[in-house]
């Protein structure tokens, strides 16, 4: 068998597993800043709360990455000071980030992660770093059933054009 003997943890990481690795690293950094700036834009109490969770889920996954990056001595991705606390208040109207905005990004962003979760299961060799992502993939689907769910009752949602049956011929 190799190099690939068995346990995961001994095998070494592939280019892909690396990079898919690095730039989720990558991208959850830059989310975290962006949504604590989106605390401070927020108005919504419910909304606020899911920010904060899902600021919280991707300092989790982080640690989690970056401590298997550096094990196998790879450079972390830089991260962005955290923000300063505001109020929404305090931001003139025009420049701030309303609600149905934010949730917007979010739900995208939910959506964006999804897929870079299950390329990362798809090129994995290694069943511990698949599995890790297939538990981010697990979290992100549930956190944006919540996020859907809120959109809804919230009418935050424009949906595409409905297709309600088939034209008559």
């Amino acid at each position: 068998m190799g190099i690939l003997n068995g346990n995961p943890k001994d095998e070494p990481l592939h280019y892909g597993e690396v990079l898919g690795s690095w730039a989720y690293v990558g991208a959850n950094n830059g989310l975290i800043s962006g949504y604590e700036g989106f605390v401070n834009h927020a108005g919504d109490e419910e909304l606020i709360e899911l920010l904060k969770e899902a600021i919280n889920t991707m300092k989790s996954e982080n640690k989690q990455l970056e401590n298997i990056l550096k094990e196998n001595g790879i450079a972390l991705p830089p991260s962005l000071p955290e923000r300063p606390k505001a109020k929404a208040e305090d931001i003139p109207v025009g420049a701030r980030f309303m609600d149905p905005e934010i949730s917007g990004a979010i739900s995208i962003n939910v959506g964006q992660a999804l897929v870079s979760c299950s390329q990362v299961m798809g090129q994995c060799l290694r069943e511990d770093i698949a599995m890790m992502f297939g538990k981010f993939h697990t979290d992100k689907m549930l956190f944006g059933f919540k996020l859907l769910r809120m959109n809804k009752e919230k009418g935050w949602i424009i949906p595409p054009p409905l297709h309600k049956g088939s034209p008559s011929h």
